[in-house]
């Protein structure tokens, strides 16, 4: 113990900081019979059980909270150090006693070293990152409007980043592993195995995953056991070109355990013929003094997935809309459309889902754009869809979730922060 405590002290003598980020959401949803809303959230399309989600405003329940604590040290050399561990929880109960149903856990555990003296006549490698532990991977990103991914890359590995492949082109490469369990995700019983080549030239990106689990098959018979992930996408630094703002697009490939294109490598249960595609393109802009513009758009197809034969096509827009009418007060209003054609080798069933929600926000500074945190908000939503939805579910299982009737007014009370 008490060489512990000396190399402790010897490291905290040296330059390093600390830091405290975190994300945070937590509110009241109601139902028109003044009930608690059930069966709501971003996901809940029966197209949601494949991944296909909705605008956020106004149908989310839950009380998720995410906390980040971070120690960077300095060497004198330029190199450094960084380790990380995120604490996050998620329940659905309102009462302020929730332990019984909490589901606190350690989401990220790794550490990083940045910039390492031996490399630093290296073109290559000079301005690299090595990282090892449990993690998001750093080149994730996400429309948060609908709270979806693009790309989710996670697991515990191991990798480097900002390889130095040419003047305009970077790399990252790494391998991640991945639990596959009988009972739930926490089991340890089938491991799948994923390397990755992320890869960025300029505003372009493209990422290539490859991926092994040896005995999924075992695990759950016609499971695969290997499968390809692909995304080719455009970061734009303008609105499509047409004002300021930012955008991205591109398109995403997969097939066999590569099929679930947002989480790589996060679903044990594709069968070996499982292919999926999806198309994507979103942007932020300011279209006038006192307004604001995100629309969204993701479009999927897929097949073979969880039965042979099955098929499933989905198309979710988004738009929400920001009215400015004083420093901190704006009207927020979401549009959300789905159509979906789903066929799960049983059952056939298409339609469409609509969602309006109007939402007067208060926040510290509305001239400060979209992602500026806090808001606090009151919302109303307006959900509905084809009656031939009505008890749909992708799973054949009994136990399935399945959509009820739509024609629904929720109210919701919500804030939601990050930093």
């Amino acid at each position: 113990m008490a060489q512990t405590e000396e190399v402790a002290k010897e490291a905290s003598d040296k330059a390093s900081t600390f830091e405290f980020h975190g994300y945070a959401r937590s509110g009241l949803l109601i139902n028109d019979d003044l009930n608690g809303a059930t069966g709501t959230g971003p996901y809940m399309t029966a197209a949601g059980a494949i991944g296909a989600p909705i605008g956020r405003l106004g149908v989310e329940d839950d009380h998720y909270v995410e906390a980040n604590l971070i120690h960077k040290r300095f060497a004198d050399d330029g190199s450094s150090a960084l380790f990380r561990i995120m604490l996050a929880d998620s329940t659905e109960t309102n009462n302020e006693w929730t332990a019984s149903d909490s589901q606190l856990n350690v989401r990220q555990l790794y550490s990083e070293l940045n910039s390492l003296s031996m490399f630093s006549e290296s073109e290559t490698f000079s301005d690299a990152t090595f990282w090892a532990g449990k993690r998001f991977d750093r080149d994730n990103f996400d429309i948060h409007f609908v709270d979806s991914d693009i790309v989710f890359l996670s697991g515990t590995g191991a990798g480097v980043y900002d390889v130095q492949m040419s003047d305009n082109w970077k790399a990252n490469f790494s391998i991640y592993g991945r639990d596959f369990g009988e009972i739930d995700r926490s089991s340890t019983d089938v491991e799948n195995y994923i390397a990755t080549m992320n890869n960025r030239v300029g505003k372009w990106q493209f990422m290539l995953s490859g991926m092994t689990s040896a005995d999924n098959n075992s695990r759950l018979s016609g499971a695969a056991e290997s499968g390809v992930h692909a995304m080719f996408a455009y970061h734009g630094d303008s609105f499509f070109g047409l004002s300021e703002g930012s955008s991205k697009m591109g398109m995403l490939v997969g097939s066999g355990l590569g099929s679930e294109l947002k989480g790589i490598g996060s679903n044990g249960d594709l069968l070996d013929d499982a292919k999926a595609v999806r198309l994507f393109s979103y942007g932020v802009t300011r279209f006038n003094e006192n307004w604001r513009v995100a629309p969204a758009l993701m479009l999927e197809h897929s097949q073979d997935r969880i039965k042979a034969n099955d098929e499933f096509t989905w198309a979710s827009f988004n738009v929400r809309l920001a009215q400015e009418l004083t420093d901190n007060f704006e009207m927020v209003y979401e549009g959300s459309y789905q159509y979906m054609d789903l066929d799960n080798a049983t059952d056939k069933a298409s339609g469409s889902f609509y969602k309006a929600t109007i939402a007067p926000t208060l926040k510290l500074s509305t001239s400060s754009g979209f992602f500026d945190r806090p808001e606090l908000r009151f919302a109303v939503s307006y959900v509905d869809w084809s009656e031939e939805l009505n008890g749909y579910s992708i799973s054949t299982d009994a136990d399935a979730a399945t959509m009820g009737d739509g024609g629904e007014v929720l109210f919701s009370l919500q804030m939601e922060t990050w930093f």
